[in-house]
């Protein structure tokens, strides 16, 4: 499987997994090839809609609302072996 396919099927598993969530803004964060595993790590980003009523008030402030982050661990085989959390360290000021 290539990166491309790994890629979209990664996607797909996260959009179809949180579906009853309304998540939106799916995107992919990051590719992970390594030598060492025998699986491909792609980072998934999306906003999940907790919080709506705070959403305008973001909006108008110029500021994001936060992400979530998964990692989706595909094998050789192409099947999705696992997803997990990417947790971003915090920001030092």
């Amino acid at each position: 499987m290539d990166v491309k396919e790994a890629v979209q099927t990664a996607r797909d598993y996260v959009a179809d997994l949180f579906a009853d969530e309304g998540i939106t803004d799916i995107q992919l964060e990051e590719v992970l090839l390594s030598d060492l595993e025998d699986d491909v790590q792609i980072t998934i980003g999306f906003i999940r809609p907790w919080g709506e009523d705070t959403g305008e008030l973001v909006e108008r402030l110029g500021l994001q609302r936060e992400r979530t982050y998964k990692v989706v661990h595909i094998g050789d085989d192409g099947r999705v072996k696992a997803v997990t959390d990417r947790v971003l360290p915090a920001l030092q000021r």
